[in-house]
């Protein structure tokens, strides 16, 4: 029997899930009923038996529990782990490892009996592997089942390793891992031919038996399969489905995670809504979509039979809503995304003052800025703008190993055919060659090696920018600190270096606009990392300096995904020649054309995936009722707490 929902507004969930506004308070609830279990059973002078995943969702939670280990004296010596999953085949002191992974997370900083730590064993032999998950099961039914076991889940709906096909009632045991889940480990494996095929997981049946179990996802991109897991049928292909049948499950999410679920998606569905002009919008071009109708010509009947009665009854006519929405998008439209001059800018996204701006683009990585908004970008600098670029990273670690040889290569002829110091730079080659003959997987590089890739990322950078109409005296490379440090670390958190890096350059041109990656679904987490550096930095200065509390911020998208149309605020249209511009721009990117070293899940190169989501936004435009263009760059304001 299904589990009863008495609440309407979460009629279509399937399982209890909690909201929380962000990670950072989801993971402190977590780690909090973890160490209140931990209490409780050492009250009953018991063991505490936990089942632990890694991945990047528990990693906010480990960080808290490290925290109340060292402040709180939360002691870990009654605790036993078992943990989900291994890669196979798989070196423990590798720095894949999830070995690596839990003493680099948790128990190098806790006092856990690592003779109660249990990770399955990568070393083994495949004819060992079986008798080993056999014991693996027998070891926590001796000390009497998981009292706890935490999840995350991944994009193809898997717990643990359990990959789409797996059975419900499925043990301990080694599986194929599924295409989707190498492409989302390539990153840490230096390419998805490095990822095992295999692992050793915990089965479904094996999570089942938990006293209790905790799912978490953070973030937009865990929306979708969130949204299969939490509200879609029970289904072999989302193994997840299988936790709607558990009593003891609750799956903890914050607001991006959610976003996908009916009752923050489509909440006129579930519930009477507070009708503001941000929900109307989003509402109407649902219906709108829903229908496969222009805005105006959406009816009352439209309205009352898609769920949308409400808003009809309160703000109506259907009519005069479908004006509002109709205006509010056209209004979103501009050809001046510096600003009209001499114009009436009360319905334009952008201030007519002052005329010329000082306009900042801030790059992630160096092509960003001509995959996601290079038709922009050159739109700025015809209209007149001082227009600057910043390159936050060098993004020296998505080039080909063979680029950087066939650089050197080049260096070295032209250091033999202009007779300068051929002998140094040809035992610099020799080194590297030697290098990436040996290298493993996801290795770090030697110094040369990350500086051949850094300048090859710097002249591509340096041209497309040019081409784009700048100067080099308008092209800043920042080289931000934590950049370098994630590679040792493994952590990616931006630094109060880079926090200062930003503030000398913002300080420097004093903008009037800035322009930055809003594209969080960047699978590598650069570009939070740069997009919180800027923010930050902001915030600090909007402190004390008059112009940096009058700098409008811009986010844009395109490398990864788009924005939604209710979201756009700035829509900036493209030609057909316009459009050109921008794909050349993106062609002074030779290292990353034809096959990147981290395309991501996507087969389609970065200047294809750009035009067609730029096509894509125009046509929905189109589709609403508004001017049919080629292509629309877009953007969102983002708004300051004070």
């Amino acid at each position: 029997m299904a589990r009863l929902n008495l609440l309407e507004e979460t009629r279509f969930e399937k399982l209890p899930v909690t909201v929380f506004a962000n990670e950072k308070e989801a993971c402190k609830k977590v780690a909090k009923r973890i160490a209140t279990l931990i209490l409780e059973k050492n009250d009953k002078m018991e063991k505490t038996i936990l089942g632990l995943a890694t991945g990047a969702s528990p990693i906010g939670v480990y960080a808290e529990l490290i925290r109340l280990h060292k402040e709180e004296g939360l002691s870990f010596k009654n605790v036993v782990t078992f943990n989900l999953d291994e890669y196979y085949p798989m070196n423990p002191l590798a720095e894949q490892s999830y070995v690596n992974f839990m003493k680099d997370h948790l128990f190098d900083h806790i006092d856990i009996n690592f003779d109660n730590v249990h990770i399955p064993d990568g070393t083994l032999s495949k004819e060992e592997v079986q008798q080993f998950c056999v014991n693996y099961e027998k070891k926590i039914t001796a000390y009497g089942g998981l009292d706890l076991q935490i999840l995350g889940i991944g994009r193809t709906g898997h717990i643990g390793f359990n990959e789409p096909g797996s059975a419900p009632n499925s043990g301990t045991r080694l599986v194929t891992l599924d295409d989707l889940t190498k492409k989302d480990a390539a990153k840490d494996f230096g390419g998805k031919a490095n990822v095992p095929l295999k692992a050793i997981t915990m089965g479904v049946g094996t999570i089942f038996k938990a006293k209790e179990i905790i799912l978490m996802a953070w973030g937009s991109k865990k929306a979708a399969i969130i949204k299969k897991a939490v509200e879609g049928e029970i289904s072999g292909e989302v193994p997840a489905t299988y936790l709607q049948l558990s009593e003891n499950v609750e799956f903890v999410l914050d607001e991006d995670a959610a976003s996908l679920l009916t009752r923050f998606d489509t909440p006129w569905l579930v519930k009477d809504c507070v009708w503001n002009d941000k929900l109307i919008k989003k509402a109407v071009i649902w219906l709108a979509a829903n229908t496969k109708k222009p805005v105006l010509k959406l009816t009352e009947e439209d309205y009352n039979t898609n769920g949308m009665a409400q808003l009809a009854l309160e703000k109506g006519p259907a009519y005069h809503i479908n004006i509002q929405i109709f205006n509010l998008l056209q209004h979103t439209i501009t050809g001046w995304p510096g600003g009209k001059p001499n114009a009436d800018d009360s319905q334009r996204p952008e201030r007519a003052e002052p005329a010329i701006k000082k306009s900042l683009i801030f790059s992630p990585h160096p092509d960003d800025d001509v995959i996601s908004m290079g038709g922009t970008f050159i739109r700025l600098v015809d209209q007149g703008h001082d227009v600057h670029v910043a390159y936050q990273t060098s993004g020296n670690n998505a080039v080909w190993d063979d680029d950087a040889l066939r650089y050197l290569e080049f260096a070295l002829d032209l250091a033999d055919a202009m007779s300068e110091d051929y002998q140094k730079l040809k035992s610099t080659y020799e080194k590297l060659v030697d290098f990436i003959a040996n290298k493993n997987p996801n290795q770090n590089d030697p110094e040369e090696l990350k500086l051949i890739k850094g300048l090859i990322r710097k002249g591509e950078a340096t041209a497309g920018a040019r081409y784009c109409g700048l100067n080099d005296d308008h092209i800043h490379f920042m080289d931000m600190p934590f950049y370098e440090k994630r590679k040792s670390s493994r952590k990616n958190l931006v630094t109060e270096d880079d926090i200062k890096v930003t503030i000398a350059l913002l300080q420097k041109i004093k903008p009037h606009q800035i322009f930055a990656a809003g594209d969080f679904a960047d699978p590598h987490g650069t570009h939070k990392v740069c997009f919180e550096a800027v923010k930050l930095a902001l915030e600090t200065l909007r402190k004390t300096e008059k112009w940096a509390k009058e700098c409008w911020v811009w986010l844009y998208r395109g490398a990864w995904h788009e924005w939604e149309t209710h979201e756009i605020e700035m829509a900036v249209p493209l030609s057909p020649q316009e459009l050109e511009r921008k794909r050349n721009a993106i062609f002074k990117h030779q290292s990353q054309k034809d096959r990147p070293v981290f395309p991501g899940d996507d087969a389609r190169e970065f200047w294809v995936r750009a035009e067609e989501r730029n096509r894509d936004t125009a046509k929905q435009y189109d589709e609403l009722g508004l001017a049919n263009y080629e292509a629309m760059e877009a953007f969102v304001k983002w708004k300051f707490n004070s």
